[in-house]
């Protein structure tokens, strides 16, 4: 099929982003070099937080019962705030690569704009740890959160749970846990290209099979490692595969963002349309010529100073 084109500004960003990953193909025998590989490319909390005003602390909380404990990175404005909101942060990597610091330059970014407690969670990635190890570790690191937030100077009742890619699925599967369970409330939910549909079978799945950032191929490699024999079948946890809920009512707010021209746009887009169509709500971003997590790489792009822009908007009405 053919593919909706890039955003020739993008495409810059785009060829050195792929020249940095793109080197060893993600298969299923290839995923631990290519994490390996992941580890060397994502800088460190040092450098990333930099000598920005703010507090970093690690806890190690409780994980699911009869699982490991789970590793937060826990960042604040420098002296501590009282009240404000929490951005819980699930980072991406198809549920097989990176860690808690694989964005935490964006994290630290949100805290310092809106006085607010960032947590980023570790969690255990398939294929050593097939689902739901990682929504429920990362639901396990909310539940604490939510429990702690007056410790940590934080509103539980201002928590909102944000990832992109894999995190952005992640972060949808915390958002129906927490709705089916009872648990923490969410005052919203940010999906940014998320993955959400294991069945990659879409347009835009087909129209990105070997090209792009995170292609119909890196997708396959990442929901068998996640889901094994139960990939495809109706056996799937919708928790892992929010795709798969047959209910997503009564959801909290939803900010879902995606480019055009990749693999996630479709099954992004139908999710926002299920969400509307219990009367639930969402506000859905689909920029043209996007490319996967175009904003992340190709930060001085008009697109994605508009996709920026947008998402910061829809923090600040949540927020007021």
């Amino acid at each position: 099929m053919k593919p909706v084109p890039y955003d020739p500004e993008l495409e810059p960003g785009l060829a050195a982003f792929l020249d940095l990953v793109e080197r060893i193909p993600l298969r299923a025998d290839t995923i631990l070099e290519n994490r390996a590989r992941f580890a060397t490319i994502v800088p460190s909390l040092e450098q990333q937080v930099g000598d920005r005003p703010v507090d970093v602390e690690e806890r190690t909380v409780p994980g699911p019962p009869g699982a490991p404990d789970v590793v937060l990175t826990i960042i604040r404005p420098r002296g501590g705030v009282t009240g404000a909101p929490a951005f819980y942060a699930l980072h991406g990597g198809g549920m097989i690569l990176g860690n808690r610091f694989f964005g935490v330059d964006g994290l630290v970014d949100d805290v310092l704009r809106f006085g607010a407690v960032g947590v980023s969670v570790e969690y255990r990635l398939a294929p050593e740890h097939p689902a739901p190890a990682a929504v429920e570790d990362c639901y396990a690191g909310l539940v604490w959160l939510a429990e702690h937030a007056a410790e940590l100077g934080a509103d539980p009742a201002r928590i909102v749970v944000t990832g992109a890619s894999a995190g952005g699925g992640l972060s949808a599967g915390v958002a129906l846990l927490a709705r089916d369970r009872g648990g923490p409330h969410l005052l919203g939910q940010v999906l940014l290209c998320p993955m959400l549909d294991d069945r990659n079978a879409t347009p835009s799945a087909r129209q990105y099979d070997g090209i792009g950032a995170w292609d119909r191929h890196n997708n396959d490699t990442g929901w068998d490692a996640l889901l094994g024999p139960l990939r495809g079948t109706g056996e799937a946890s919708p928790y892992a595969v929010p795709a798969r809920a047959k209910d997503v009512s009564n959801l909290p707010p939803a900010y879902i963002d995606v480019g055009a021209a990749e693999v996630f746009r479709d099954e992004a887009t139908e999710y926002a349309l299920r969400i509307w169509a219990t009367g639930g709500p969402a506000e859905l971003h689909v920029w043209n010529g996007g490319y996967h997590a175009f904003a992340g790489f190709s930060p001085g792009a008009e697109v994605s100073r508009a996709a920026v822009a947008a998402r910061l908007s829809w923090l600040r009405r949540l927020l007021s």
